[in-house]
């Protein structure tokens, strides 16, 4: 006989342990970002299904075959989406292995994008439709496209986008979201807007949900580790080429080379590969004297506001001086 599903905000100790036996007796991987994490247990104490919430995401959930059909997952979903709507979190997001689409579809979730490994929901009907219709710009001559974090924005980022615009009539520049970087992203998208606006044709917006960071992807369910990597890269750039590039009537994306960062340059090569597959062309150009973000972030961090100057449009310099006092 099973429990009813009870919440731990955070899981620990040897519910923790078990947790994580469960999981991975069902081929699952317990990641550290979980924020409250549901549980039913039998009469032994047994697991017998788990789900968790972090931020606006439901992940790491598992039933037992035992269990299967009687409405333990509705129940675990019902009590992770009644936890993140109670703490304001009107719009979830779940991911899930491709097979499990109708099982996810009947307790109200919708397909946002999916590969042979991965199927991203969310339980807003027309959700990514509503957030490309609320992106305003011209939709004739050539189109393009650059996703950066710029955490801060830099000279590199300045010159990579005056060189996109020159080679596109309208360049859209969506600057991720999430905030888990050293800039907040209001900060991050407000810094960038400021140092584009001499560009009339480069139209600025917040990613939202749905240029995906890495933080947010479901690594839990991936067995084998070293195609992690692949399977983020895939389900984001999936997700840009078939239903966010259409919709903007974007051709082409223009991306930096990477020299530092290797998933950075993993994620650039996949792009090269499944960009153009969906009739979208991908413009690599060179970085401009190796700038770097982190570097201005380590400037930052060592009070070397000279080595900030030189690395930094103006407008961002006269932010990181006022803020940095």
């Amino acid at each position: 006989m099973q429990n009813f599903v009870e919440i731990y905000a955070p899981i620990e100790g040897r519910r923790l342990e078990k947790v994580k036996a469960f999981l991975k007796s069902m081929g699952l991987e317990f990641g550290t970002d979980a924020e409250f994490t549901a549980v039913i247990e039998d009469e032994a104490g047994n697991i017998l299904a788990t789900g968790s919430l972090s931020s606006n995401v439901l992940k790491y959930i598992a039933v037992s075959d035992s269990i299967k059909g009687d409405g333990a997952c509705a129940s675990l979903v019902s009590e992770l989406v009644t936890k993140a709507y109670n703490m304001g979190r009107k719009h979830l997001f779940l991911y899930t292995k491709p097979k499990n689409r109708e099982m996810f579809s009947s307790l109200g979730f919708y397909e946002v994008v999916s590969t042979e490994s991965v199927l991203m929901m969310e339980n807003k009907k027309h959700g990514l439709d509503e957030f490309l219709e609320s992106i305003v710009a011209p939709k004739s001559g050539k189109t393009g496209a650059v996703v950066a974090n710029c955490n801060p924005f830099t000279k590199g980022h300045l010159y990579l986008i005056e060189e996109a615009a020159s080679r596109c009539d309208i360049l859209h520049l969506f600057i991720v979201s999430e905030d888990r970087s050293y800039f907040k992203s209001e900060v991050r998208y407000n810094l960038a807007k400021e140092a584009v606006s001499h560009l009339p044709n480069v139209y600025v917006h917040r990613s939202e949900n749905y240029l995906v960071s890495h933080a947010t992807f479901p690594t839990y369910f991936i067995k084998e580790k070293a195609s992690v990597n692949k399977v983020q890269a895939d389900l984001d750039l999936m997700l840009f080429a078939t239903r966010i590039a259409p919709a903007l009537n974007i051709t082409t994306r223009f991306v930096g080379t990477e020299p530092f960062c290797e998933v950075t340059r993993f994620y650039n090569e996949r792009m090269k590969a499944i960009l153009p597959e969906n009739g979208i062309e991908v413009v690599e150009l060179e970085r401009k004297d190796g700038i770097s973000a982190s570097r201005v972030r380590e400037a930052i961090m060592e009070k070397d506001f000279e080595a900030v100057h030189e690395l930094v449009p103006e407008s961002v310099y006269e932010y990181i001086i006022k803020n940095n006092n």
